[in-house]
């Protein structure tokens, strides 16, 4: 079986009217930054201020997509405005971190970023059980000189690597970041770019690739086909996986009228599926938020289950601008944006937002290392039958590694890719 692969990717279209080139040697740390640490503070904070923001994208992106397919990574997004707001001064940077859901009153601007250093090394570092890898790239004009603070930081605390571009040759530089958004999604996305604008001097490239398998696969030899009620007038066929008598944890919430179960992954990552009742799929996106999360995830209990889930492959292309503006980050977009502290000039726009994200699951989850997982089973008392969960109507997923939001998505049609 080919890999499957989970992986969100945003890339920033910078745009302004002329200018100049970094330094291609390795950068040490700045005056304000002493040494490497982990933080010590409570990193609960960066984690409840993320998903706060990847509940306030989902419902956004819903609403603007509805009877659709909706997929993205809201750390892939998170990380990209908060590496740039390293170069966002006044205004445009304070609007860019409450954008990101951050009361700046509560943590100050540095522990937010040595919290997200702290968040990409602890997902970069080396994992036997499933591989996930998540970076950052900019791309510059070979005419564009960056800030050497800005060069430093952005490589000390968001591990991004400076490649120089040659944007007044549209076809080169567009290659050349195909080439490197195929090498990095391990060829899920290729020819992301049809072609460059013009204007174009600077992009910024933020990825993340998550292969894992099911700690308890699907048997593939007892998938079959079953239907799939989209809504009341269409009805699809789907392939639909299956597992009996399996022990995982689940929760029916009574007052969302829904049904949350947890399948995990081999290592510390997990999916939550949420099957709303029949006609309940917006009373649970209008109530999504960390609290919700947070009791979802301390009411689940193990419980044997016969589960019958969809296989399905889905993906998402946005150009986000719009409803960031709409969440706060607005001027970045403007020709009032102060982005000085990227090139010390400030004539300096991001012009486009664009974000891919894909999402495979099949019988074998998303491909990961060769270490097999086993049922597990529970000592407590055994439920006289398996309560039966059919994924066969619109449902919500989630992709957590150590509680950290990855990927959101909502299935309302598992055939369209």
């Amino acid at each position: 079986m080919q890999p499957a692969y989970i992986l969100g990717l945003l890339v920033a279209v910078f745009c302004v009217t002329g200018l100049c080139y970094p330094n291609p040697e390795k950068a040490q740390t700045g005056d304000q930054i002493q040494e490497e640490q982990w933080i010590n503070s409570d990193f609960s904070i960066l984690r409840n201020r993320s998903n706060e923001f990847a509940f306030d994208l989902f419902k956004l992106l819903v609403s603007k997509n509805p009877d659709k397919n909706v997929l993205f990574s809201p750390l892939s997004i998170s990380t990209a405005f908060a590496l740039l707001s390293l170069g966002a001064g006044e205004t445009t940077q304070t609007q860019i971190l409450e954008g990101l859901r951050f009361n700046l009153t509560e943590t100050p601007e540095a522990e937010i970023h040595r919290g997200f250093q702290q968040l990409i090394r602890s997902l970069n570092h080396p994992n036997k059980m499933f591989q996930l890898t998540t970076g950052n790239a900019l791309f510059i004009n070979k005419s564009l000189e960056l800030l050497e603070k800005f060069r430093e930081d952005s490589m000390f605390l968001y591990s991004t690597e400076v490649f120089p571009a040659n944007f007044q040759n549209s076809n080169l530089a567009t290659e050349q970041i195909n080439d490197y958004v195929k090498k990095q999604t391990k060829g899920k996305i290729t020819d992301f770019f049809d072609r460059l604008d013009e204007n174009t001097v600077m992009i910024l490239v933020n990825y993340i690739v998550l292969k894992a398998k099911w700690q308890t696969p699907f048997n593939p030899y007892v998938t079959t086909k079953d239907k799939f009620f989209v809504s009341k007038d269409k009805v699809v066929e789907v392939p639909m996986m299956q597992l009996y008598e399996f022990y995982t944890r689940i929760f029916q919430d009574k007052e969302l009228f829904c049904t949350v179960v947890e399948l995990k992954y081999q290592g510390n990552a997990a999916a939550l599926f949420i099957l709303p009742d029949e006609e309940k799929m917006k009373n649970v996106e209008d109530a999504l938020n960390p609290e919700v999360l947070k009791k979802w995830k301390n009411s689940l209990r193990k419980r044997e289950i016969n589960l019958f889930l969809p296989k399905f492959s889905i993906s998402s292309d946005y150009e986000l601008e719009k409803i960031l503006s709409t969440m706060g980050i607005e001027e970045v977009f403007t020709n009032r944006a102060n982005l000085s502290g990227i090139t010390g000039q400030n004539n300096l726009r991001v012009s486009k937002v664009v974000h891919k994200a894909v999402l495979d699951v099949d019988e074998e989850g998303t491909e990961a290392a060769a270490a097999t997982g086993m049922m597990i089973v529970t000592s407590s008392a055994r439920w006289p039958l398996p309560l039966v969960i059919q994924f066969n109507s619109p449902f919500l997923v989630f992709l957590l590694v150590d509680d950290n939001m990855l990927f959101m998505g909502k299935v309302n049609n598992p055939q369209n890719a």
